[in-house]
């Protein structure tokens, strides 16, 4: 096995990175791929919060890779969801740096046992997110539909274009429907054209108004996904599966219905158990 590193970017913090690698690896997971996510936000850890297990950790990501304990250690595998584990960042900022070779060292033993190895990058364009796009194949650029995320979007592509990798994927986030934008300049649409990189998925806030990867959808640690198709969607276009993307909104109110029909499914299907594992 030899598996592909991706990593999830945003040049703005806040919208949503961490919650959507959660949402992803999880569902790549349900489709049968051994998956494992590194949360490479030295300090600022969250990925550990996203996926329920914050309570399970006992060692980090530095911890492994400046050899104080093994691999195997550091990785907390899920106990709902069977192929999906995950390999926290530390808390605190004093924690040792991680160099770039450390992290190709890492990633190249995790693609040996894994389908996919999701990388949770640092926020912006620094050392951190420097470090966490270096063992990478591809990345995955999450944007909101505001002016400030998408040019720092851009310039995270540009970087990332500098550096020879593949082209990266683009994740709206947090998009709404023409009705709803209120005073946002840009549509989903708008990103996709100004940006100019591949789609992977557009992900609209639900009709509650709670946006999707905001701080909200990790109220209690424990994500609710009642948008799970479209997660599985996105899923199976990164697992190389020829699925169109579609506006996720209709006159009809189908995004509505589909939130009512599927959050209880989804919550069941994804997530849903968490925390009654912190009782055992």
């Amino acid at each position: 096995m030899s598996g592909r590193v991706l990593v999830i970017v945003s040049g703005k913090g806040g919208v949503g990175k961490t919650t959507l690698t959660a949402h992803i690896g999880a569902a790549l997971a349900l489709r049968g791929r051994k998956v494992v996510a590194v949360d490479a936000d030295i300090g600022l850890r969250n990925l550990d919060i996203a996926m329920g297990l914050e309570h399970r950790i006992a060692h980090d990501l530095v911890d492994v890779v400046k050899g104080r304990c093994t691999v195997d250690d550091a990785t907390i595998r899920d106990p709902c969801i069977p192929g999906l584990s995950l390999i926290p960042a530390p808390q605190v900022r004093e924690a040792l740096p991680i160099e770039r070779q450390e992290m190709r060292g890492l990633c190249l033993m995790l693609r040996e046992e894994h389908d996919y190895v999701l990388i949770d990058s640092p926020a912006g364009i620094g050392e951190g997110f420097r470090n966490a796009v270096a063992p990478a194949d591809q990345a995955i650029v999450v944007a909101t539909p505001t002016e400030a995320a998408v040019r720092n979007a851009d310039r995270v592509i540009g970087l990332i274009e500098a550096l020879g990798m593949e082209q990266p994927w683009l994740i709206v986030n947090r998009a709404r429907p023409r009705s709803r934008r209120r005073r946002d300049p840009l549509n989903a649409q708008d990103v996709v054209k100004i940006l100019s990189v591949s789609l992977l998925g557009i992900v609209p806030e639900d009709d509650q108004g709670m946006l999707w990867g905001g701080e909200r959808a990790l109220a209690n640690g424990r994500p609710r996904t009642p948008l799970a198709p479209l997660f599985h969607s996105i899923a199976a276009r990164i697992d190389g599966d020829k699925i169109p993307i579609g506006e996720p909104w209709s006159d009809d109110g189908l995004l509505s219905r589909l939130i009512k029909l599927t959050s209880l499914a989804a919550d069941r299907l994804i997530f849903s158990t968490r925390h009654r594992t912190h009782e055992s």
